[in-house]
């Protein structure tokens, strides 16, 4: 019996057909103390510059904190909301005509927070015992309001008298803000308890009064005076009263584009 040197088994399966010797690691050269010196700068130098470039998108909430919008009913003053909002999403669930939405990330510390545009849809209060404020777990909407009267969210403005068909002594009829809009309205007089689609529920009005006939406050909140000093027959003009809650259900239906009334949120003032 032979013996096998170990080194001549090696070199013989180096040498067989279709197969490459095992290739050794080369050794890692290690840096001297002035080069990982050097390193450690350069990496300093780096992160300090890619700070500086990042510093503005930090404090972007910051500067922007978030915009003057309009909130679900009860919010208390913008800072104490925007603290006490732990931004679940138990208004926006609950709403029954979904007119709560969360803000996108460009509202800074307002990211995430509901609020309500209320153009394309506004609170018409067709939960009667507003859900919203029930269901918030934080005190964030005031659980101290029981109607839809005791709201505060913000006051009516007419924004664009010129344009207001009401000022121009024109009528409307026809279904407002065209076919195709998607909000939804609760007309008591036809459906006491669910909200109908806008586009679906045609007006013939001699004079426009769109916002003063589908307030769900009433004529306490906003009403139609004659327009004095007009050359216009039959010109009237909204006026809004200090009843008026915020609802935005005016800014809604207004068929004019852009509309000629808005909401303006209080607590805008402190926004800056």
């Amino acid at each position: 019996m032979t013996s096998e040197n170990p080194e001549s088994g090696e070199s013989r399966a180096a040498s067989a057909p279709g197969k490459k010797a095992p290739q050794k690691k080369k050794p890692r050269r290690r840096l001297s103390r002035q080069q990982q010196r050097r390193r450690m700068l350069l990496r300093s130098a780096l992160t300090g510059f890619a700070l500086v470039l990042l510093q503005p998108i930090a404090e972007w909430p910051l500067v922007r904190r978030a915009h003057a919008r309009l909130r679900p009913p009860g919010a208390k003053d913008q800072d104490h909301f925007l603290g006490a909002c732990i931004k679940c999403g138990q208004c926006v669930q609950v709403c029954p005509v979904q007119a709560i939405t969360f803000a996108d990330i460009t509202e800074g510390l307002g990211s995430g927070v509901p609020y309500i545009d209320a153009r394309a849809q506004a609170c018409d209060f067709s939960c009667d015992a507003l859900s919203c404020i029930l269901a918030c777990p934080t005190g964030a909407l005031s659980h101290e309001i029981h109607s839809k009267e005791e709201v505060h969210s913000g006051i009516a403005r007419l924004a664009r008298p010129d344009a207001c068909r009401a000022r121009l002594g024109k009528g409307f009829r026809g279904t407002t803000r065209g076919p195709g809009f998607r909000g939804r309205l609760r007309h008591e007089e036809v459906d006491r308890w669910n909200a109908l689609p806008v586009a679906e529920h045609p007006y013939d009005r001699e004079i426009c009064d769109l916002c003063v006939i589908e307030c769900p406050i009433g004529e306490s909140a906003i009403r139609l005076e004659a327009l004095e000093d007009s050359d216009v027959p039959g010109a009237m003009t909204p006026v809004v009263a200090d009843a008026c809650v915020g609802c935005g259900v005016c800014e809604m239906v207004c068929p004019e584009e852009p509309t000629c009334i808005v909401v303006d949120p209080f607590g805008e003032e402190a926004m800056g």
